[in-house]
């Protein structure tokens, strides 16, 4: 169970798709509450994101 909170996200929409956030679908970005409309949404974001974690040292 994640520690993230609906209150905490710092957008209203979806960054992919542009549907409202809802609370099971939180993700921690540098230190930010970021909000998705549904997992998918927000396992792309990680996947995406992740791929960059390599580059950066």
């Amino acid at each position: 169970m994640s520690d993230l909170k609906l209150e905490d996200c710092i957008n209203e929409t979806c960054p992919w798709s542009g549907k409202p956030v809802v609370e099971t679908s939180l993700a921690l970005y540098k230190g930010h509450v970021v909000g998705f409309c549904n997992t998918g949404c927000r396992d792309k974001f990680e996947k995406a994101v992740g791929m960059f974690d390599g580059l950066l040292r």
